[in-house]
């Protein structure tokens, strides 16, 4: 059973505010509603990205404003700045013990492959810190940590429930073919297109449920992931742009990443999910229940 954290009084601030922006629901008609709906939505999205938003927004913050010649080199204070945000969040209350047990998961498998990345030069890091392991400084672990505070945070703050939801040792097994290609493709045929099938057939049929107000709504959960790794690859080129690390091709001056880097957040964020479901286990939906209100 997972354990649920407290609310506290932002989580409250937050409920009111989408509860006072969809009680003119039928005011305005269909479209008026959408739109409401739309707009709840997306507030509750910016408050369960809040670690990453908070470490995208430092990323470029320091690249603009952050002093070139500072004794305490820009990576260490990104690294400080995250740790006493992740802090935060659990003297907040916005996170449980048992989220951040699998979010230093995440920071200590982002930081493995890390090291094994900028060492294969497959992107690098162009400035000098003092808190770093090999060429890879600790706060790049943070930023993979971010995508789990991330789902972990949508759990709660959306209520997620499933149908037809994959059993765990399968999604397990995809987890761990996805993270050992990253290292292995290097050496071998990528599998990156199997993998991807895999996850296909696998999620065909799983649906996701999150509840707005509440109004259940609902859609495939294979698309959720698109939707994620998506965003995930606009912030990637933020972090770029703000030479928090940098590919090959931007050494010479900046371009976009690849759209193909969207296919390898899409298998990460697909083995993100994995690794949080060790914690918030899915939860099955009763699509005939009458407390389920399903947006039509």
């Amino acid at each position: 059973m997972q354990r649920q954290a407290a609310p506290g009084r932002a989580s409250e601030w937050l409920d009111s505010v989408i509860a006072h922006l969809l009680s003119a629901s039928n005011e305005r008609g269909r479209l008026g509603n959408a739109v409401r709906v739309f707009l709840a939505f997306g507030i509750k999205q910016a408050w369960v990205c809040l670690f990453g938003g908070l470490m995208l927004a430092l990323l470029i913050g320091t690249h603009f404003w952050y002093p070139a010649h500072a004794a305490l080199p820009r990576y260490d204070a990104l690294t400080i700045a995250a740790l006493v945000i992740q802090i935060l969040l659990i003297v907040l209350r916005l996170e449980t013990w048992d989220e951040v047990a699998v979010i230093l998961l995440f920071h200590a498998a982002g930081t493995c492959m890390e090291l094994f990345k900028t060492a294969v030069g497959s992107w690098v890091y162009p400035e000098f810190s003092y808190l770093r392991i090999g060429g890879v400084p600790l706060f790049s672990g943070f930023m993979y940590a971010s995508v789990g505070s991330y789902i972990t945070r949508a759990c709660r703050g959306f209520d997620l429930r499933f149908s037809h939801h994959p059993p765990f040792a399968a999604t397990a097994a995809l987890s761990a073919g996805i993270y050992a290609n990253f290292f292995l493709h290097h050496y071998a045929p990528d599998g990156r297109y199997v993998l991807i099938g895999a996850a296909a057939i696998l999620f065909r049929r799983s649906w996701v449920f999150f509840v707005i107000g509440k109004t259940v709504h609902r859609m495939p959960l294979l698309l959720a992931f698109v939707l994620i790794s998506g965003f995930i690859w606009l912030a990637e080129n933020a972090g770029t742009y703000s030479h928090a690390w940098l590919y090959p091709s931007q050494i010479n001056g900046w371009a976009m990443v690849s759209v193909a880097k969207w296919g390898s957040w899409f298998m990460l964020t697909i083995m993100s999910y994995v690794m949080v479901t060790l914690v918030n286990r899915p939860r099955e939906i009763d699509e005939a229940s009458p407390s389920v209100e399903l947006a039509g």
